[in-house]
């Protein structure tokens, strides 16, 4: 997802500075993901958002620097343990992509990130596409509900109000109407044609499209101090990204594609957990990532789940 820009009263001031900071870049055993397979997978091409690069996560070594690329992030990696030269893999993958910048060039701010699509070719046999969540403005929802949660927090010790409220979730959805569910369909159709201009490139490909691992927990009482939404607002953003992944799953399936879950694999280890066990950083990271991504465990449980879905791992 975006990262162009990204509680207790003393936590307050540090939300504040985070908020516009928030983008959408091991396994929790901490065991490798290496198997004893090695198929010949290349040419290998990774597509994707800040979830696929790996912002922050070391080594930030990609091209252009803008795309905030890790050595470590999940295509790397499955790259590695397909036994892929160099010349075999393609990480087009950058952050604050939609749809759109498969198709063109993406200003980063620092450097052009090429049409991702331009590595894909008539030659290429593996591509993994992790797209959508800068498409539907995940990223500014969750500035926007940590700005009215941090107010909310403040107004429910003072004034005893609804604990379970959703002031947030209340921007979004009126009555019968969902402005975040119609961005989710929106997304869709434009999914499909990626998916349909993949076909004609490279039609001996194998495709998977890589679904966002669990961001948020079901028990929202874990997230007020780490992330600084309302209780409600927790289960709406959870709900959300839950409606994503089942776009992207629908997608791929009608595409005639896989779709990989990182989600069930991921729940437990969400940006509420403990520090040790979580793949996804909360508002203030404790492990080099960028706020609210993943981290280097995150990027290999999503590389495990990706490695499982080609069939090189159990």
């Amino acid at each position: 997802m975006k990262t162009r820009t990204s509680l207790g009263l003393a936590a307050v001031a540090s939300c504040a500075a985070l908020v516009t900071a928030v983008g959408i870049g091991r396994d929790g055993d901490g065991k490798s993901a290496r198997s004893d397979s090695k198929p010949s997978n290349g040419p290998y091409v990774a597509l994707g958002d800040s979830y696929t690069a790996g912002p922050k996560i070391p080594a930030q070594n990609g091209r252009p620097a803008g795309c905030d690329r890790s050595s470590r992030n999940y295509p790397a990696l499955v790259a590695g343990e397909l036994g892929l030269k160099p010349h075999e893999f393609r990480d087009m993958s950058c952050s604050g992509a939609i749809t759109d910048d498969l198709f063109a060039p993406q200003s980063t701010g620092n450097g052009v990130n090429p049409a991702q699509l331009s590595a894909v070719s008539d030659a290429t046999q593996l591509i993994t596409l992790g797209i959508g969540g800068n498409d539907i403005g995940f990223s500014s929802m969750i500035t926007t509900c940590v700005k009215v949660g941090v107010r909310y927090q403040i107004e429910t010790r003072i004034g005893d109000s609804e604990t379970n409220g959703a002031p947030c979730r209340d921007k979004y959805v009126s009555g019968d109407s969902d402005e975040v569910q119609a961005k989710i369909e929106a997304a869709g159709g434009r999914l499909s044609s990626v998916l349909d201009d993949i076909e004609r490139q490279a039609p001996k490909a194998r495709v998977y499209v890589v679904g966002y691992p669990a961001i948020l927990p079901a028990d929202s009482s874990r997230c007020a101090r780490a992330m600084g939404l309302a209780p409600g607002d927790v289960r709406f953003l959870r709900e959300k990204e839950q409606q994503l992944n089942a776009m992207l799953r629908n997608s791929a399936q009608a595409a005639g594609a896989v779709y990989v879950d990182t989600y069930a694999s991921s729940i437990g280890r969400d940006a509420c957990a403990d520090r040790d066990v979580r793949w996804v950083e909360p508002l203030i990271p404790e492990s080099a990532a960028a706020p609210v991504h993943p981290n280097e465990r995150g990027e290999l449980g999503m590389a495990r789940a990706v490695l499982r879905a080609v069939g090189t791992t159990s």
